[in-house]
């Protein structure tokens, strides 16, 4: 499917273009909003490939990874990165994740991201369970997944190797029968 268009209350969600470079930099190069993510900040060059890479395959049949920018609807600004890839354990399942620039925190824009996602992934693609992953210390994801109506699972130990340590991970999911009750 493309190109993805989806629009929520005050954000959509688009296909990433080359010119998004300075803008996932600023969220994936910044300690602050990487704190919490699974991997280190990023270089610019680095940003560049993931945008190369990602804007590759949206072209992809079947498309395995949607990886999309997230922008206020009024000005168009990039204010995120969200990202849904299919995965190949489970049918009609997929993992997902998002990142906000620090800036865009604490206004209900994780929230609004985490459904624009699910809509996504429930709505159009017909998946039967989307499931995403956090840092134990991250409390805003968590407060962020469990708004958006979805149900903590657990913990994989040791999960994550960042930073030259090993990091738990605790799991957040939704199945298709739980967002129609409350996509309503």
């Amino acid at each position: 499917m493309y190109p993805i268009s989806r629009c929520g209350h005050r954000l959509a969600l688009r296909e990433l273009t080359p010119e998004d470079a300075d803008a996932v930099y600023g969220i994936y190069g910044s300690p602050q909003a990487t704190e919490h993510l699974s991997f280190a900040p990023r270089s610019r060059d680095q940003v560049r490939g993931l945008l190369t890479r990602s804007i590759a395959s949206a072209a992809s049949d079947p498309r395995e990874e949607y990886a999309l920018a997230v922008t206020e609807r009024a000005g168009k600004e990039l204010i995120g990165f969200g990202r849904l890839a299919m995965d190949p354990h489970q049918p009609r399942g997929a993992t997902f994740g998002f990142a906000l620039r620090p800036a865009s925190w604490g206004l209900g824009y994780g929230t609004e991201t985490v459904r624009l996602l699910l809509g996504l992934g429930f709505e159009e693609l017909h998946l039967h369970r989307i499931w995403g992953a956090r840092s134990p210390l991250n409390e805003a994801s968590a407060r962020t997944m469990r708004a958006a109506g979805m149900t903590e699972e657990g913990r994989i130990r040791q999960h994550i190797h960042k930073a030259g340590a090993w990091r738990d991970s605790i799991v957040h999911a939704m199945l298709d029968s739980e967002w129609e009750t409350t996509a309503r």
